[in-house]
């Protein structure tokens, strides 16, 4: 075949990345510790460490309708029915199908929840027996002892669910959502495997005194829902319900996973507006008005089925008091005056820097981890090394300090220690309480209930302590955590003001100073804005905190976005994932098509050869295919681009034999309809479990009924922000690069657009990233 030189050249360069099958966290650990190994450069190692670097395990979603022979034949079928009628039925069972992942969701937290309470309940009544029996002689250990055991217990379990149950369900799962979200196929995320591992993990976590919440593994276990409901079907029990059938699509399972962390934000915190916003600014990346209130109608479900099984827990029935697992309790007649405003900006930034210091922290602490624990049963060590420490300096600040209070019913497990009869230990209270109901103690204690050295050993061994946690091999809730380490240095600014000015009311109270720095610090570490925002006010229930809230957040990012990303962006950097972000890169329209693309291109012929087919897709482990015309004897003509046929696609066809009878058939023998394609998603046969003789690989297979015709396509002169834009709206998986006579000359995928990336920390500027094997 001849080719133009400027084709020849095209056809030169860089070779297609293979995507790689999908490894355990663990095995990526070891893959990059001897990565790191292997390397004697110390600038590559440190580049290395950077991870400016794509991992190519990961697949992409196919959000493109393929609008092929089939498809349009199965609309010109219903075309000629009642379409009304198709319409109504498909939109009811959408809005079925959120009403069920609401009250799933809730079910799920109001079982988190409840498990939790159980087991702290019954660790307070054996510990505090001990402490009031052992804590006037010399055995004062063997309280600490007995905690420290009960803990460690716990702690175990929860890592051993993740390390040797599923990998994947460790953290909070916020990153690894917001990536699926974006388009990119997480290994196991939405599993329910995941789900198992990630409801008992996190109530073993919370439960072993770790700093940790249980409310972002709620979104994660609300997405995962989401994507089982909506399927009507289980591969892990290998189940078909033969329901819901026509959501068996990339796209519609993308919109349910979005109701699903909206319904667990709102199962989490009681906010089913903050959950709309939190799936809108920190999840989809595709979004739509009429998907907009079927979220939301998910979120009021949710809210409303777990306030009700709460309200049967606590033993009062329908007194709906419980919208979320956290309670941040009536903020009613604290009111603040305008000019604290610019103290609240002031503790915005106070909030960025040490949100900043947070992440930088646990981006060094969890690139060590890459590095040196990669091993299973390190992981659990790791795990129960980082309890023990827990342990130990509670105990320690609890033994040291002399903090006693009068005891009060709002207490939930006071702990009288050295104190007198009648009162408790505040720094007990704090540190043997759940973290949710320590946050509630430092919004709503009363003025001069704490002493400054309480709070002052507490807020810098719990911030020191979460960013030690986040990151070990648990589930394990990010948002509490940072929370309850704003909210104590905040209501130290809160004593510290009254302190200046003891005899004037000139500041608000020390609860609403815990509150403003506890929203400082969480906008500090994860930089949301809105959303965040808006469920701090659902929690509190106070509106009139809007303005400072939005400020105070608004000025942590600001501030803290100078010195690095917000954690969840920084723990997908960490894990190489091609995110696209939402918009391309700045100063990169120079860059062209012809400069990003794979290239050369595997292609396929409109009607191909079985063997061929069969040992291309065994041969490489690309997704989409080019179809051209077939070039004649002389290779003179063909090659012209005819449409795109993607893996899944031919697995499908080649399990169902259709191709034809014989060598010298044309005519199939056997013709597919849409559903023997939706009853194989989402996991299609593997190639080389299909069986196909020598006789049929001989046989031809004709590809014209089943490829697309018409993806989308660019001219190799296509600018980088054109080909972004592209993927970012309409969210593709290929786009094939043509000539000026509509030949293939390459094909760009997510991975080739995501390696470019504007980096303006270390003054980087635009970056290109390599693509790796991890």
């Amino acid at each position: 075949m001849k080719m133009s030189e400027e084709r020849t050249k095209l056809l030169s360069g860089r070779i297609a990345q293979n995507n790689y099958r999908s490894l355990p966290d663990t095995q990526i650990r070891r893959r990059r510790h001897q990565v790191n190994h292997d390397s004697s450069d110390v600038s590559t190692q440190e580049e290395f460490e950077a991870m400016d670097v794509l991992s190519d395990r990961y697949q992409s979603s196919d959000y493109d309708v393929i609008e092929n022979q089939l498809h349009t034949e199965e609309e010109q079928l219903l075309a000629r029915q009642k379409i009304p009628k198709f319409i109504w039925q498909l939109e009811v069972k959408r809005w079925l199908v959120m009403l069920l992942i609401g009250m799933v969701t809730a079910c799920i937290a109001a079982l988190v929840d409840i498990c939790i309470s159980e087991v702290a309940k019954v660790k307070y009544s054996v510990l505090s027996y001990y402490f009031a029996e052992e804590i006037d002689n010399i055995y004062i250990l063997i309280p600490y002892l007995l905690w420290m055991a009960i803990n460690v217990f716990f702690v175990t379990l929860a890592s051993l669910m993740v390390v040797y149950g599923e990998p994947v369900a460790a953290g909070s799962g916020i990153p690894q959502i917001k990536c699926y979200l974006n388009g990119v196929l997480v290994p196991h995320v939405v599993r329910f495997k995941t789900l198992l591992c990630k409801v008992i993990g996190i109530i073993f976590a919370v439960s072993g005194g770790l700093a940790v919440g249980k409310e972002g593994p709620m979104i994660h276990a609300g997405a995962v829902v989401a994507a089982g409901v909506s399927q009507g079907k289980t591969t892990t029990f290998k189940r078909d319900f033969k329901v819901f059938k026509d959501f068996r699509t990339d796209h519609e399972k993308r919109d349910f996973v979005s109701g699903g962390a909206a319904a667990g934000v709102a199962a989490a915190f009681g906010a089913p507006v903050g959950g709309v916003l939190f799936s809108l600014e920190e999840g989809a990346s595709f979004w739509n008005q009429s998907l907009t209130w079927r979220i939301f109608f998910a979120s009021m479900t949710c809210t409303f089925t777990l306030n009700v099984l709460l309200s049967y827990y606590r033993g009062d029935p329908w007194r709906l008091s419980s919208p979320g697992l956290i309670n941040f309790g009536e903020f009613t007649g604290i009111s603040y005056h305008g000019y604290e405003i610019v103290i609240f900006l002031l503790m915005g930034v106070i909030g960025g820097l040490l949100g900043a210091l947070f992440n930088a922290i646990n981006y060094k602490l969890t690139i060590f981890r890459m590095q040196y624990v990669y091993q299973s049963w390190l992981c659990v060590v790791e795990a129960i090394v980082v309890c023990i420490c827990t342990m130990s300096l509670s105990f320690l600040c609890i033994y040291v300090t002399d903090d006693c209070q009068p005891l009060k019913d709002s207490i939930h497990f006071p702990l009288q220690l050295f104190c007198n009869d009648g009162e408790y230990s505040t720094s007990a209270s704090l540190f043997f309480s759940t973290p949710e109901e320590s946050v509630k103690t430092l919004f709503h204690a009363q003025e001069g209930s704490m002493h400054v050295m309480t709070l002052v050993p507490f807020a810098l061994i719990y911030f020191l302590l979460a960013t030690m946690t986040y990151g070990l091999s648990i589930p394990s809730g990010l948002f509490i955590p940072s929370l309850l380490a704003g909210a104590a240095w905040g209501r130290l600014f809160g004593m510290f003001l009254h302190s200046l000015f003891p005899d004037l009311d000139l500041f608000s109270s020390c609860g609403l100073y815990a509150l403003i720095g506890a929203a400082a610090q969480l906008g500090g570490v994860i930089r949301m804005t809105i959303s965040l925002t808006v469920i701090l006010m659902e929690a509190t229930h106070n509106i009139t905190y809007g303005l400072p809230l939005m400020l105070v957040l608004i000025t942590a990012k600001w501030v803290g976005d100078l010195f690095n990303h917000g954690l969840y962006d920084i723990h997908i950097e960490l894990h190489s994932v091609p995110l696209l972000r939402w918009g391309p890169p700045p100063v990169s329209s120079h860059i062209k098509a012809k400069d990003v693309m794979n290239h050369p291109v595997i292609t396929m012929n409109t009607i191909d050869n079985v063997g061929r087919v069969q040992d291309i897709l065994l041969d490489n482990d690309h997704n989409g295919f080019p179809i051209i015309d077939p070039y004649d004897e002389t290779c003179t003509h063909g090659g012209t681009f005819r449409g795109l046929v993607i893996r899944s696609q031919l697995s499908v066809l080649l399990k169902n034999k259709a191709f034809a009878s014989w060598p010298t058939s044309h005519e199939p023998r056997r013709r597919l309809q849409m559903d023997d394609f939706t009853n194989e998603y989402p996991r299609y046969t593997k190639i080389k479990d299909i069986s196909i003789t020598d006789r049929e690989r001989e046989c031809s297979i004709d590809l014209r009924p089943f490829m697309n015709p018409s993806p989308y396509s660019v001219s190799k002169e296509a600018s980088l922000p054109r080909m972004f834009r592209l993927f970012r709206a309409l969210g593709l998986r290929h786009l094939v690069v043509t000539d000026e006579d509509n030949r293939v000359v390459g094909i760009v995928t997510r991975k080739d657009l995501a390696r470019f990336r504007y980096n303006s920390h270390r003054n980087r500027g635009l970056q290109e990233l390599s693509i790796v094997s991890l």
